[in-house]
């Protein structure tokens, strides 16, 4: 593996963060288009429609995050992740000048398929490039992409709808996106694994099973805190501008704007978050507890959004709205260090990451799909609000008991290096 500077590494970092903001716009730029009145009518939407053509792009991006962490770990990032980046762009694109909903579907698929790639391809190189001392800071301002793709893309999209159209939305935002693809290939180094380097992968990935993943409770304590965390960024992502226009009273344009200071309030918390955990742990308090701790503080202080459901008031229910989610930054960079990188061997990094990505992209599926039908079924957002209080909860025990280092996945060496020791 090549040495970086530090330099160096930091600007790729802030490559794969901006790739992962520009991942985000493109994916919830259909949220904007859902809350306008003239795309609804355009494809005839119900609140049915709604719930499944948000959750599209989970489905199909849940089931490749496994082969494409296993691409990662293969084949390296530079090249997959270009490919995968120029194709997500072109898609989006094409949302612009389809006519049926059948089409509009069939994109939001490919686009999932596409977007696979970032999230393993991203935690494999900072992996590589980062040590223990510095991963909550590097997840934190990776995270920090994530959560400031839906903050830009809201307001963004929404001036572009009300400015032009949901069409030229659409066409804008996948066209601007192509442009990062220019100081990605300039800037980040070759890592195609040689003819050499390859022909050793398949005696080694033997002793990275599936199973052997899958067997270890750390693994399934990530799965849960991942679809826990998931459910709820989703949902905002997701239902977030409808509901403010919808049952709150916001224009399109002032939902985009309580959007974005919501997800900008996750990012900030979420990059403090993982600076501070690096800083008590560098005096020698164990890495575990600690963010632990965190990620535990998160999934509670978030619950509170179940407050913006009863809030008498349009003011108090923005402000418990933009309140919760920030708080669920605190969880962000930590469970994600714990989950995919601290308590887990470099050899699997992506594989793992595939693997949790999973849960958080079927968080996304069920929480589009589960809060449309609520919504259809009770006429009103705030049981939708009562199911996400229960899986912050349940993110939160499953923090407390599954995360224990004695339960990580293992190594085991491959048979012919045993025999040979």
């Amino acid at each position: 593996m090549q040495t970086l500077t530090s330099r160096s590494r930091w600007a790729v970092l802030a490559l794969l963060a901006l790739g992962v903001l520009i991942s985000y716009v493109d994916r919830t730029s259909i949220s904007s288009a859902l809350a306008d009145p003239s795309f609804i009518q355009y494809f005839q939407l119900t609140s049915l429609d709604r719930g499944w053509l948000n959750s599209a792009f989970f489905w199909s991006y849940g089931l490749f995050q496994v082969p494409m962490g296993w691409v990662a770990d293969r084949y390296g990032v530079k090249w997959p992740y270009a490919v995968s980046f120029a194709a997500w762009c072109i898609f989006t694109i094409l949302l612009g000048v389809v006519h049926a909903l059948e089409s509009l579907i069939a994109l939001r698929l490919l686009i999932g398929v596409s977007e696979a790639i970032v999230i393993p391809a991203s935690y494999r190189w900072i992996r590589n490039h980062f040590d223990e001392g510095r991963l909550g800071l590097a997840a934190g301002l990776l995270a920090m992409g994530n959560k400031l793709g839906p903050a830009v893309g809201a307001p963004v999209a929404a001036l572009l709808i009300v400015s032009y159209s949901w069409k030229v939305m659409f066409i804008a935002t996948g066209l601007v996106g192509l442009v990062w693809l220019i100081p990605w290939l300039l800037t980040v180094s070759n890592d195609l694994p040689s003819r050499h380097e390859l022909a050793k992968v398949p005696s080694h990935a033997r002793t990275v099973s599936l199973h052997g993943i899958l067997s270890s409770p750390v693994i399934w304590g990530g799965l849960i805190t991942n679809f826990c965390y998931g459910y709820f960024a989703f949902y905002c992502m997701t239902w977030m501008p409808a509901y403010l226009v919808e049952q709150r009273g916001l224009s399109i344009s002032k939902s985009g704007l309580y959007t974005f200071f919501s997800f900008a309030g996750i990012a900030v918390f979420a990059v403090l978050a993982g600076w501070a955990a690096d800083r008590i742990i560098a005096r020698g308090y164990n890495a575990v507890r600690v963010r632990k701790a965190f990620v535990v503080t998160g999934f509670t202080l978030a619950g509170t959004v179940l407050l913006g459901a009863y809030a008498p008031s349009q003011n108090m229910a923005l402000f418990w709205n933009t309140f919760s989610l920030s708080c669920l930054g605190l969880t962000t960079a930590n469970n994600l260090v714990l989950s995919r990188m601290t308590l887990i061997p470099k050899q699997m990094v992506g594989l793992v990451t595939g693997v949790q990505q999973l849960a958080t992209s079927l968080a996304g599926g069920v929480a589009a799909g589960l809060s449309g039908w609520l919504l259809q079924s009770s006429g009103s957002y705030d049981l939708p609000m009562k199911v996400i209080l229960a899986f912050l909860l349940i993110g939160a025990f499953a923090t407390l008991v599954l995360y224990r280092p004695e339960w990580a996945p293992k190594i085991s060496e491959p048979r012919g290096q045993l025999r040979s020791a």
